[in-house]
């Protein structure tokens, strides 16, 4: 593997993601889509647009002023909900990183993956069909920044075999706990880089990089470098940004009592707040003012019209770092955080933004979650999406069409407390707390915090849930059913479940 030094890597991270042979590089015609099927790729009608998703890691509902916050600032993730569609009723793929994210790539939900949990030495198989691969076969240049959390060295799993052309972060979710790391992971074979590259030389303990400083600064470089008229016609990009903000870096927290780094806590310098409570609130605040530049970035560059850009988080809101999620209303009006299965631990945020088909000022309570992804972004790329995925495309809703494609149900399941599982149909969710525990039933149109449980009520509503979630999912070798109890739950639905210490990795 190559390895940088300091000087040169800071060289890079100002040079940009790319940019050595971008100038050089020409538009690819459409190739076939990989995958089992032999749909070929429908010429666009239209020049096909760019797109930028941005994730979030462990973003609540309740962190955005558009979502309702009240203390954490947000104006430019705000006024990217005013000029796009706010979703109200979007769903994570998972209440934790890992599976959430494979969702996200794969196209579906946690009872067909293969990552079910979070655990050391994951990694998507060769064989595993990305979102990004599928785009990239559809002509797209692919670039990742920040993190993947899907695999570990050497394995099939890292971004260049799953379909990015470019990439520069964390590899696998433990790494990415560390704001001021001493090395990220590096790949573009056209500039010669693959492995790993030291950020700095740790000497004294100086801290001079904080890594979602350098993500925004590379997703601006990539921007500006794939600008249209660089090339002899137009060859779109798909750009994943993976903020880590505001995820904890839980080995801190445990040391001292803070996990939630950034360089300052402007501006809630001067709250009467615990330390890190003002430390994530200012992570949020300093995100939404990258993402504003990015957003500026392109409207200058000509790009804005014709690019998605697409805001979510991985999962609800964390209680590691020394923060409570209940102290800035992360969770929103919903009971539960991360690792729950109850709304705050997988309701979240989604914003979409498309200036040049999406009509400006929409709220929507469409249902829809993270595995639907793969094949909207499918359709907005003029393509077909592949065959045998979770997720349905709503790609219609988002340009205005009538959306006839709906899910029967969304379905997750989670194995680090015992077995539970969860299935929203219509406006019922079931819960179920533990192997062998009785569903429980809601009603999330009279009753979205969770609070009443209503199975005694409606028998006959629980024996049709029943049967679903036993055809949701598929048994896996790796995730076997827990048949013992899981830990003690709360259960007043204000009160917040406790948390164990968070397995390696997650």
């Amino acid at each position: 593997m190559r390895r940088l030094s300091s000087r040169v890597w800071t060289l890079a991270c100002v040079v940009g993601l790319g940019v050595a042979t971008a100038l050089a590089r020409a538009a690819e015609s459409a190739a076939l889509p990989l995958g089992e099927t032999n749909q070929p790729v429908r010429p666009p009608k239209v020049r096909r647009p760019n797109i930028l998703l941005i994730v979030a890691d462990d973003l609540g509902y309740g962190d955005l002023g558009c979502y309702g916050s009240t203390k954490i600032r947000t104006p430019n993730l705000d006024r990217l909900a005013s000029e796009g569609i706010r979703f109200t009723q979007f769903y994570a793929g998972s209440t934790v990183c890992a599976p959430a994210r494979a969702a996200l790539m794969l196209g579906k939900h946690t009872g067909h993956l293969r990552i079910r949990g979070n655990r050391r030495g994951l990694t998507l198989r060769a064989e595993e069909l990305t979102v990004a691969e599928w785009l990239r076969a559809a002509g797209y240049h692919t670039g990742l920044i920040g993190k993947w959390g899907l695999a570990v060295e050497n394995s099939p799993g890292v971004p260049w075999r799953k379909g990015f052309d470019e990439f520069v972060g964390y590899l696998d979710n433990r790494h990415a706990h560390d704001y001021y790391p001493t090395y990220l992971w590096r790949y573009d074979p056209r500039s010669g880089y693959e492995g790993k590259v030291t950020l700095i030389e740790n000497f004294a303990g100086a801290r001079r990089l904080y890594v979602p400083d350098l993500c925004t600064r590379a997703a601006t470089n990539f921007i500006r470098i794939n600008k249209p008229e660089w090339y002899n016609g137009h060859r779109p990009f798909f750009l994943m940004l993976c903020y880590t903000i505001p995820h904890a870096n839980n080995e801190e927290g445990a040391r001292t009592g803070n996990g939630m780094q950034v360089p300052s806590d402007a501006p809630y310098s001067d709250r009467a707040w615990p330390q890190p409570e003002k430390n994530k609130a200012a992570m949020i605040t300093r995100m939404d003012a990258d993402i504003g530049r990015i957003l500026d970035l392109l409207k200058a560059t000509g790009q804005e019209e014709n690019t998605i850009v697409i805001f979510t988080s991985d999962n609800g809101p964390h209680r590691e770092g020394g923060v409570d999620p209940a102290f800035l209303g992360s969770s929103g009006p919903f009971r539960g955080i991360k690792r729950d299965l109850y709304e705050g631990g997988i309701r979240v945020p989604m914003i979409v933004r498309w200036p040049l088909q999406i009509r400006p000022g929409q709220v929507s309570d469409f249902v829809w979650a993270h595995w639907d992804l793969f094949p909207t972004l499918a359709e907005a790329a003029g393509t077909n999406a592949p065959a045998g995925l979770d997720g349905i495309s709503v790609f219609p809703l988002w340009v205005g069409r009538e959306q006839t494609n709906r899910h029967e149900y969304l379905y997750w399941e989670f194995h680090e407390r015992g077995f539970q599982q969860a299935l929203r149909c219509q406006d019922w969710k079931a819960v179920r707390p533990g192997y062998g525990e009785p569903l429980e039933l809601y009603n999330l149109s009279t009753d979205p915090a969770e609070r009443h449980n209503v199975a005694g009520q409606h028998p006959d509503v629980v024996k049709e849930i029943e049967k679903l979630l036993a055809e949701a999912r598929v048994d896996s070798p790796e995730w076997p059913v827990q048949t013992s109890a899981p830990p003690a739950r709360a259960t007043s639905p204000q009160a917040q479940p406790s948390v164990p210490q968070p397995a390696p990795g997650n």
